[in-house]
């Protein structure tokens, strides 16, 4: 299994950094031709339980990698098929933490099909908070509390989002003396969860809120991952935009172009097109139709 959990490292770092289509199909390989058939080997109960652990994190990576290589139909049933295999292996391992992670990989994708699947999301995101509520990890359940938080936005359920994004907040201000462990919820920093909070703020309504925690994100506690750094710009420049401050937007997007070159992603390539259709009534305006031009080679290289 430290074969497998080395594997997931390296993969689940390059797909961060360059998003999820990168590595995907060797993730796939090494899943099929490697990792799946240790299952159906002789080990005792302690090992088998690991192995399957380790397994269900690998599944899971795949599963986010299919979702964030593309919005289609193929690739979202190809995210939720796996997605739903790393819930059983974890299931089998005895993990909540990774079954709670399974569903959270699940509710983010009913969030990202949008309004229609509303319910499933909030329901789903409730099933990880029963897998989480008895976790000793402030990071996990910060990570998984915020889930909930943006199921609820998306919900309209705005009390709800509030009070889970409250708490969500004051597990994760516990982190900032607590070591970072090996769990999957380990990369949710708390940069990582101003990004979260303000995507929800923006979801609920709050521009000025999220504005602000995305400046956070990016400016005080900063994103390691070019993947991650261009979606908090992709979005805070569409923020700008709302507010209606296109000098403040134009330059956050030409920054978002620069860090978005080379990454294979459907959320950065959605950043992009709807940039490009914010843009399209500011055609008379300096510098606009140059980035413009800059996202449209993008888009034909995605």
């Amino acid at each position: 299994m430290s074969a497998i959990l080395r594997m997931v490292k390296t993969l689940g770092d390059s797909a961060a950094e360059y998003g999820g289509g990168h590595v995907k199909q060797i993730a796939i390989g090494y899943l099929t031709g490697s990792a799946g058939p240790w299952l159906d080997g002789r080990y005792t109960e302690a090992i088998g339980q690991k192995l399957y652990a380790a397994t269900s994190q690998l599944a899971h990576l795949i599963g986010w990698m299919a979702q964030d290589e593309g919005d289609d139909t193929r690739h979202q049933a190809l995210a939720r098929h796996y997605y739903a295999h790393a819930y059983r292996l974890a299931d089998e391992s005895g993990e909540q933490e990774l079954a709670a992670t399974a569903l959270r990989g699940l509710t983010v994708q009913a969030i990202g099909l949008g309004p229609k699947h509303r319910a499933e999301a909030l329901a789903l995101s409730e099933k990880c908070m029963d897998h989480a509520q008895h976790l000793d990890d402030p990071r996990a359940i910060a990570y998984y509390q915020s889930t909930l938080a943006e199921a609820a936005a998306l919900n309209g359920d705005h009390p709800l989002a509030t009070t889970s994004l409250s708490a969500s907040q004051a597990q994760i201000e516990r982190t900032a003396t607590t070591p970072t462990g090996d769990s999957w919820a380990s990369h949710f920093t708390i940069g990582r969860w101003a990004y979260a909070s303000g995507t929800i703020l923006a979801r609920m309504g709050d521009l000025a809120g999220a504005r602000e925690q995305l400046h956070t994100a990016l400016e005080i506690h900063g994103l390691d991952r070019r993947r991650s750094r261009a979606a908090v710009l992709g979005h805070l420049g569409e923020i700008h935009l709302q507010q209606g401050d296109l000098d403040g937007a134009l330059t956050v997007w030409t920054e978002f172009l620069d860090c978005a070159e080379g990454v294979q992603s459907v959320r950065v390539r959605d950043a992009a097109e709807d940039m490009c259709v914010r843009l399209a009534r500011y055609q008379n305006v300096s510098g606009v139709p140059e980035l413009a031009q800059k996202a449209a080679v993008l888009l034909a290289r995605a």
